[in-house]
């Protein structure tokens, strides 16, 4: 299990996917975080995340993909 900590950015949600050697990068920030997504999907799935770090980091994910579409329209 990951250690319990904050997750306020991107870069936290990025380095929480490290520690299970995933690491995104498809080379539009949108889509990665949407591969970023999946693969906490993947991870809760597996049992390794536990549900209070999958839905802080999925929080982070959600508000920086609304920023993000934003950004780019």
């Amino acid at each position: 299990m990951a250690l319990p900590r904050e997750y306020r950015t991107l870069y936290d949600v990025q380095q929480l996917l490290k520690q299970f050697n995933v690491y995104v990068y498809v080379g539009k920030r949108l889509y990665d975080i949407e591969l970023m997504a999946i693969e906490l999907d993947n991870l809760y799935r597996a049992g390794v995340v536990d549900r209070d770090t999958y839905m802080k980091a999925k929080i982070v994910l959600r508000k920086e993909h609304r920023e993000e579409e934003r950004r780019t329209k």
